[in-house]
């Protein structure tokens, strides 16, 4: 009778009962085992970062440069316009259009209003084009709209452009080569289509890191002076 209660329906739901009791004490156990090797993991590191602060005003991964006896907080780097050379004049004549890039000018060649990006300096067809600094020649081209065109790289990451040019430059004017302040760079012409109607002139541009700006703030007070009374060309054109 025994044997026969054993192998009933009855005997072997108990004993699969038992068997899914055991499996899960065992999860239990587990689990419980898991939560306690958690929870003194994230107490050690607490512990830890409370041990070793950190200055809250430091930016992470920048080390603070050692103070040195020469530098006491008042050494100061230069600026840019500290690097950029004082410019001298390139050509003689008188500052008829300024640089301006907020508000349009009008252009009695075009006949509408725009910006202009350089400034003008009226003179006599053919006067000398000088170097307003010591640089190096950067580029030389003929600009469909205004003509033969000079750049020259300077100090300070400056460049200045001398558009309208005459067809024949310096002789041996060459990009790469070497020039100093006063140095012969061509004659103004009337190679600038866009600003065929005005009277002969230079258009000169300067840009620092490849921005435009007012070549008039690079010069000193003295060619600033003699480009707003300087007569030299109506001189020449009344003899």
């Amino acid at each position: 009778m025994w044997k026969k209660w054993k192998e009933s329906e009855f005997y072997e739901r108990l004993k699969r009962v038992r068997v899914n009791r055991a499996l899960y004490l065992s999860a239990v156990v587990i689990l419980l085992a898991l939560a306690v090797v958690l929870a003194i993991t994230a107490a050690t590191n607490r512990a830890k970062r409370t041990e070793t602060p950190t200055d809250s005003t430091q930016t992470p991964g920048v080390t603070e440069p050692e103070a040195t006896p020469e530098d006491n907080g008042t050494s100061t780097l230069p600026t840019d316009k500290e690097l950029i050379p004082e410019m001298a004049s390139p050509v003689s004549g008188k500052l008829t259009k300024n640089h301006s890039v907020d508000v349009q000018v009008f252009s009695q060649t075009m006949q509408d209003w725009r910006v202009h990006l350089g400034i003008d300096i009226m003179t006599e067809a053919d006067a000398p084009v000088y170097a307003a600094a010591d640089g190096a020649v950067e580029k030389i081209w003929q600009d469909p709209m205004m003509g033969w065109c000079v750049a020259l790289s300077h100090s300070g990451e400056c460049i200045t452009v001398y558009k309208n040019l005459a067809t024949e430059l310096a002789e041996g004017l060459a990009e790469g080569m070497t020039v100093h302040k006063g140095q012969l760079l061509g004659y103004v012409g009337d190679s600038a289509l866009m600003e065929i109607a005005d009277e002969p002139h230079l258009h000169m541009e300067m840009t620092v890191k490849g921005l435009q700006v007012d070549p008039m703030d690079y010069f000193s007070a003295a060619v600033i002076a003699s480009l707003s009374q300087d007569t030299a060309f109506e001189d020449e054109a009344g003899k």
